[in-house]
C-alpha cells in the first residue's frame, strides 16, 4: 500500500504524531503498536463507575442515610469544580478580563446548583430518620469540608475571614498561622460550656491545618481579590460578577444550609446540637459572621445589613423585621 492510498487527513495526523513523538525522543511505532492491542474505552471504566457507586457506605440501617451521604459527595464534587476554576484564575500571570469573567460565570453556575441542591436534604430525608442516624456520625461534621475552606482562602484576603472579634487586629501582612488560628469558622466549633475546641475541630486541624495555612500563604498574592485588583479599569460587569460570587458564597449558600438545619435541628423549646457539636445557630446565619470576601465592593450600609434581609425573608417569610 502506497502513501497515496491513505486518506490525506489520516496522513496529516500521522505526520503530526511523528513530530510530537520525535520532539520528546519517543518511538511513534511503539505507541502505535500499543494502540493496536489496546481495548476500547468504556463509559464505566472512564468515570470509574463501579468505584463511584461503592463509595456510599452507611453506618446504620436507615435508608435515608444513603441520601445524606450521596448529597455530601455531590457537594464535594461541586467544590472541586469551583476550585478548578479558581486555580485557573489565580494561575494566570497577566489575566484578561474576558477570561476572568468566563471563569466567574462558571463558579456562579456551580454555586447556583449547590444552593438549589439543598432540597435533596429537606425534601429527600425523613426528619426522624435523620435525627436517629446522625448520632452514629459523631464527631464528624460538614464543618470539616476542607475544600470549602480552600475556596474561602483562595477567594479573599485571609484577614477578611478572621472572626469579627479579632478582625481589626489583622491585616494583609499578618502571619499565616496567626490568621488561621483566628478564622471565623474556628469559633463555630468551640464547646459552648467550656470554651474548648471540639473534637471535630481538633481532628480537622490535625488532618488539614498545615495545608490550609499553606493555602493562606500561597494565595496571599494571587487570590481572586488580588487578581481583580490586577485588572486595569475593571468593567461594571466584572465587578457585578465579583459581588454575585460574594453573595452566593457568603449569604445564599450558608442561608440554604441554615434553612436545612432549622428544619432538622430546631425543636421547641430547645435547639438540637449539630453533629460534631458545632454551634450552627451562631455559625451559619450570614449576619452574625459578616464574612465578606470583597468588602471594598459594598457600601457601609450593605455591610452593616449583610445577610439580614435574606434571613428575614427566607427563614421567617417576612419582608422586614418587626
Amino acid at each position: 500500500m502506497h502513501e497515496s492510498d491513505f486518506d490525506p487527513k489520516i496522513l496529516d495526523k500521522i505526520h503530526q504524531l511523528q513530530e510530537k513523538f520525535k520532539a520528546s525522543g519517543q518511538d511513534m511505532l511503539s505507541y502505535l503498536e500499543g494502540l493496536l492491542y489496546a481495548d476500547y474505552l468504556t463509559y464505566w471504566e472512564y468515570i470509574n463507575l463501579d468505584v463511584l457507586l461503592s463509595l456510599q457506605q452507611p453506618k446504620t440501617s436507615f435508608k435515608d442515610e444513603k441520601i445524606f451521604i450521596i448529597y455530601h459527595q455531590i457537594t464535594e464534587l461541586y467544590f472541586k469544580l469551583i476550585i478548578s476554576e479558581m486555580e485557573q484564575i489565580s494561575d494566570q500571570d497577566d489575566i484578561e478580563e474576558d477570561f476572568f469573567k468566563q471563569r466567574l460565570d462558571r463558579i456562579l453556575m456551580y454555586f447556583d446548583h449547590l444552593i438549589s441542591s439543598f432540597a435533596m436534604m429537606w425534601k429527600g430525608m425523613e426528619r426522624e430518620q435523620f435525627l436517629k442516624f446522625r448520632m452514629s456520625l459523631l464527631p464528624s461534621s460538614g464543618f470539616q469540608s476542607a475544600q470549602y475552606r480552600e475556596i474561602e482562602l483562595m477567594a479573599a484576603d485571609a484577614f477578611n475571614l478572621v472572626s469579627l472579634d479579632y478582625r481589626d487586629e489583622h491585616d494583609y501582612h499578618s502571619p499565616s498561622d496567626d490568621l488561621f488560628e483566628h478564622l471565623y469558622w474556628q469559633k463555630g466549633a468551640i464547646e459552648l460550656a467550656t470554651g474548648e475546641k471540639t473534637l471535630t475541630l481538633k481532628n480537622f486541624e490535625i488532618k488539614y491545618g498545615k495545608k490550609l495555612i499553606e493555602t493562606i500563604e500561597n494565595y496571599r498574592r494571587k487570590n481572586i481579590w488580588q487578581k481583580y485588583l490586577s485588572i486595569n479599569n475593571p468593567t461594571e460587569q466584572l465587578t457585578e460578577l465579583m459581588r454575585q460570587f460574594d453573595l452566593k458564597a457568603n449569604v445564599f449558600w450558608p442561608l440554604a444550609h441554615y434553612k436545612s438545619a432549622v428544619r432538622y435541628l430546631q425543636r421547641d423549646p430547645v435547639d438540637i446540637a449539630a453533629t460534631g457539636g458545632t454551634n450552627w445557630q451562631k455559625y451559619l446565619p450570614p449576619r452574625f459572621q459578616k464574612v465578606i470576601f470583597f468588602p471594598e465592593l459594598w457600601s457601609q450600609k450593605e455591610i452593616e445589613e449583610w445577610g439580614k434581609g435574606w434571613v428575614v425573608k427566607e427563614i421567617f417569610g417576612k419582608d422586614s423585621e418587626d
